[in-house]
C-alpha cells in the first residue's frame, strides 16, 4: 500500500500570474494593433450595474474608434510592464519565483488577427521577456488567448461567432511555438474559456446586438475554441517536443443550500455546466448530459467532418483553473442571489465575503481539486488564487496587507491537504502578484498584488513599485516549498 503524499513536491511551480491586456500597456506601440480589451472603459463603482465587464455593442465600438467617447480605458495602459518588465521580473526573481504565467497579446504578433505576416517587433518583445524570465530560472507559463481578441477579428468575423477565427489562431499559434520553442514548454489555450457563456464580448470578442440568440452563438463560438485549442495542442507537441498544453477553467464549485434534493439536483446541474468545459478538453468528447440541455435550449452545435476527431486525438496534458470562490444554489424562489459573485448564488452563511463580494472558501478549494482529479486523473494546475483588496500606504511607505497573507495561508493549507488526498497538484500561481487593472472592473483599486503599483483608478500616479509585507511572507512559502506559512 502507498502511503499518502505529505507536502509539496520538490518540483513544485511557485510563481504568479497576469495577463497582457491587464498590465502590458504600449497598446499602440511596437506595431501592436487594437484588441477587445483596449475597448473596455473604466466606469466608477457608483455607476457599475454588473460584477464583471459587460458586453459591448457595434455602435460602442465605432463611437469609440470614431473618438466620440471621452472615457479612460484603463487596459490601454496597464502598469506600463511594456517598458518595465525587466525591474519588474526581477521583483519576482527576488521572491523565488519558480514559474510566471503570462499571456501574448495576439494582436501585439497579428495586428489585425487576419495579417498574413507576423509583426516582429511584437515578436521581439516577448523574445527579451522569455529571456529575461529565464535568466532567473523563472519558466515562463503562457497563455495564448487571454480576454484578447485582435479587434480584426470581431469586426471582420464577429470574433470566435466565425469558424474563419480558427485558422487565423492556429496561425498565430504555430508563429509563436516556432518562435518561442527553446524557451517556453508550458502553455494555455484559452483563459477561463467558460466565461463566453457570462460574457461573448470578454470570451470570445463576440458583439452580441450583432447575433439573433446569445446562447446558440455562445455555444458554437466554444466549439470553434474546442477545435482550435485541440489542434494548436497537437501543433505544440510537434513543434515543441516535451511541451505541455492545459486547459484553463473559472472553476466555480457549487453547493446545495440545503439538503433539499432540489438543491441538491439543482447544485448538480451548476457543477455539469461549469465541468462541461472540462470534459471535452480532457476526455476529447462533448459529455452525455449536454445533449439534453442543448436540446432543452434550442441550442444546435454546427460540426464539420473530423471535428470529433480532431477533440478525441488531441486531449489536454493537464488541467489548469482559477478559484476565488465557491458558489451556493438554492431552488426556493424566496432566496436572494448574493451581490458580487460572478456566477451568482444565494448566500453562504458558513463564509465570508470579500470588499467585493466575493465569498471566501479555502475548503472550497480543496473539493474542487478532489473533484477534478477523480473526474479526469490529470496534473491539476491552480493558475488564479487571490485576494482583491483595498490597501493603504503607512506613512512611512509600508502596506500591511496580513488579510491577503491569511487569505493566501488558508489556500495554501487546502492544497497541501489535497495534495495528502492523492491530488497530483503541479503548481500554484496567484492572481496577481502585481497591482494591475482589474480584468472585471478596469480600477486599480482593486489589488491583489504582492508589490503595489503607484496608480489610482483615475489614472494618477508615479507606477512606483513598492513591497507590500505579503511580498516577504510570499517569498518564505516558496523557499520553504510551502512549508513556512
Amino acid at each position: 500500500m502507498t502511503l499518502a503524499k505529505k507536502g509539496f513536491p520538490e518540483n513544485f511551480l511557485w510563481g504568479g500570474a497576469t495577463a497582457a491586456n491587464q498590465l502590458e500597456g504600449g497598446y499602440n506601440l511596437g506595431g501592436k494593433g487594437l484588441s477587445t480589451a483596449d475597448m473596455i472603459a473604466h466606469v466608477p463603482k457608483e455607476l457599475r450595474k454588473g460584477g464583471h465587464a459587460m458586453d459591448i455593442t457595434s455602435d460602442r465600438i465605432e463611437q469609440i474608434l470614431a473618438g466620440e467617447i471621452e472615457e479612460r480605458f484603463p487596459k490601454r495602459h496597464g502598469i506600463d510592464f511594456y517598458h518595465r518588465f525587466k525591474e519588474d521580473i526581477a521583483l519576482f526573481a527576488e521572491m523565488g519565483f519558480k514559474v510566471f504565467r503570462m499571456s501574448i497579446h495576439w494582436s501585439r504578433i497579428f495586428p489585425n488577427g487576419y495579417d498574413e505576416v507576423p509583426n516582429e517587433e511584437g515578436l521581439k518583445f516577448y523574445d527579451e521577456v522569455f529571456d529575461e524570465l529565464l535568466k532567473y530560472g523563472i519558466e515562463p507559463l503562457v497563455t495564448l488567448s487571454h480576454y484578447e481578441t485582435p479587434l480584426g477579428l470581431t469586426q471582420k468575423y464577429n470574433g470566435w461567432a466565425g469558424r474563419e477565427v480558427i485558422d487565423h489562431y492556429v496561425r498565430y499559434a504555430e508563429t509563436v511555438f516556432t518562435r518561442y520553442k527553446d524557451k517556453v514548454k508550458y502553455w494555455l489555450t484559452f483563459n477561463e474559456i467558460n466565461v463566453m457563456l457570462i460574457s461573448p464580448y470578454t470570451g470570445g470578442g463576440i458583439l452580441v446586438d450583432k447575433v439573433d440568440n446569445k446562447l446558440q452563438t455562445a455555444f458554437q463560438a466554444l466549439h470553434h475554441q474546442f477545435v482550435a485549442s485541440a489542434l494548436v495542442t497537437k501543433l505544440a507537441h510537434e513543434i515543441i517536443p516535451g511541451s505541455q498544453v492545459g486547459c484553463m477553467l473559472a472553476r466555480m464549485e457549487t453547493y446545495p443550500k440545503t439538503c433539499n434534493p432540489e438543491d441538491v439536483r439543482l447544485a448538480q446541474q451548476e457543477n455539469q455546466i461549469n465541468l462541461f468545459f472540462t470534459d471535452v478538453h480532457a476526455r476529447g468528447k462533448y459529455p452525455n448530459y449536454m445533449a439534453r440541455y442543448f436540446e432543452e435550449n434550442n441550442v444546435v452545435i454546427e460540426r464539420q467532418p473530423g471535428d470529433d476527431e480532431i477533440l478525441i486525438n488531441n486531449t489536454v496534458d493537464f488541467i489548469s483553473f482559477s478559484y476565488y470562490m465557491s458558489v451556493t444554489k438554492s431552488a426556493s424562489a424566496d432566496e436572494e442571489e448574493v451581490a458580487g459573485n460572478l456566477a451568482g448564488g444565494v448566500k453562504n452563511p458558513y463564509l465570508e465575503a470579500s470588499d467585493w463580494g466575493w465569498e471566501i472558501d479555502p475548503i472550497g478549494l480543496r473539493v474542487t481539486l478532489n473533484t477534478l482529479w477523480d473526474r479526469y486523473n490529470k496534473p491539476l494546475f491552480i493558475v488564479e488564487n487571490g485576494l482583491g483588496a483595498y490597501d493603504k500606504i503607512e506613512e512611512d511607505g509600508s502596506i500591511h496587507d496580513t488579510y491577503r497573507m491569511d487569505y493566501l495561508r488558508k489556500h495554501i493549507e487546502q492544497m497541501n491537504e489535497a495534495i495528502n488526498d492523492g491530488v497530483d497538484l503541479m503548481g500554484f500561481t496567484s492572481w496577481g502578484p502585481i497591482d494591475l487593472v482589474s480584468m472585471s472592473t478596469s480600477e486599480m483599486s482593486k489589488r491583489y498584488g504582492f508589490i503595489y503599483v503607484d496608480l489610482d483608478d483615475a489614472g494618477n500616479g508615479t507606477l512606483e513599485r513598492l513591497k507590500k509585507d505579503s511580498f516577504e511572507w510570499f517569498k518564505n512559502v516558496i523557499a520553504s516549498n510551502g512549508e513556512v506559512l
